[in-house]
């Protein structure tokens, strides 16, 4: 009797699921201002809800268990995560969802973003690039702050920035840079606004500029003359006659005038990287993620760049005005050619 009543009382001790609570998912855009919106998203509503629109279809999850979260509340979370480089779990804490799902709605948002780089990285061609040198030009006017003297037919600024990864699993040497961290090797090119005109973001933090460059289909697109104009690079990158470098041992006024120049208008892609990386500061402290998943937040992350200077939603960064000529690697020899064209520009623009 008593062993009869031991199992019933145990029959009896069921345990009664907790009831199921919805959570209220409250909209930061209506409860902050602009200001605390784009201190805390690095965008401002305005542009949060265009980011959203162009994304929604492609985030947008359903499933048959739950109600998916939104595609703005997704669009806010991913927003987050590349303005903090916070850990996934604090990012989900702050929303009260699991760092699981935050990492499914970063991986889902970044992707979507990443696929329509081409339509906000896009190098001038044609009108679009006469109108890219004419603003180059205007920027020369401007000679207390970017020149001394300006340069010709610009289309664009190019050099290479590491962004800092954890230790991949497969390949681990080929993503340890000369400065002794993992990394990738992220090549752009930037026009007079800093906006981002090309880019290349998929090479480990081994390969050098030139490599990333010469690998390149807009290289080949120079060398076949589809683009009538110039590209300023250091030294890290061989002298064509399309791509202008610095005098490695300048002789005369003219060769020094000629570097001067090119540094300060070559530092616009100096300060683009400055300015992404401080409207993103997960590409500054470094992403926990494989290199393929990297590649996308970068990718992700100049695309987001890209549609804050076209909308004039910008980061108010203090700039630095380098006037130093960067020696990268004189391994790199200049090209006769490129000699040739650097010259002619010197004799006719900075020896008067």
């Amino acid at each position: 009797m008593a062993a009869g009543r031991f199992v019933n009382r145990e029959v009896r001790e069921v345990v009664i699921p907790r009831p199921r609570l919805i959570m209220d998912r409250q909209n930061p855009l209506e409860l902050l201002s602009d200001e605390e919106v784009f201190r805390r998203f690095r965008f401002r509503p305005d542009t949060i809800v265009y980011i959203v629109g162009l994304v929604a279809d492609s985030i947008t999850h359903r499933t048959l268990r739950s109600v998916s979260l939104p595609p703005l509340l997704q669009v806010l979370i991913c927003l987050r995560f590349l303005a903090t480089g916070a850990f996934q779990q604090l990012i989900g804490d702050s929303v009260k969802i699991s760092q699981p799902t935050v990492s499914r709605v970063v991986r889902r948002v970044v992707g979507a973003l990443a696929r329509r780089i081409r339509n906000f990285v896009t190098f001038p061609r044609g009108e679009n690039g006469n109108r890219t040198k004419q603003e180059f030009g205007a920027i020369a006017e401007n000679v207390t702050r970017f020149f001394y003297l300006g340069f010709p037919n610009v289309l664009g600024c190019i050099d290479g920035t590491f962004v800092k990864i954890k230790k991949p699993a497969a390949n681990e040497a080929d993503f340890l840079n000369r400065k002794g961290y993992h990394s990738l090797n992220i090549q752009a090119i930037c026009d007079a606004h800093m906006r981002i005109t090309s880019l290349n973001a998929s090479w480990p933090g081994s390969v050098h500029d030139s490599r990333i460059w010469n690998a390149s289909a807009l290289k080949d697109q120079f060398e076949n003359g589809l683009h009538d104009g110039l590209l300023l690079g250091d030294s890290g990158y061989a002298c064509r006659k399309y791509l202008m470098t610095p005098f490695l041992q300048p002789v005369g006024r003219g060769q020094e005038r000629f570097n001067r120049s090119l540094c300060r208008t070559r530092v616009l892609i100096e300060q683009t990287f400055g300015v992404l990386k401080a409207r993103f500061p997960c590409l500054r402290f470094g992403l926990r993620m494989r290199p393929e998943m990297a590649v996308s937040t970068t990718s992700a992350c100049v695309v987001l760049h890209n549609i804050g200077i076209l909308r004039l939603d910008v980061v108010d960064v203090e700039l630095e005005h380098d006037n130093q000529l960067h020696i990268q690697d004189q391994q790199v020899l200049a090209q006769p050619d490129g000699k040739h064209v650097r010259d002619h520009i010197t004799r006719q623009y900075f020896n008067n």
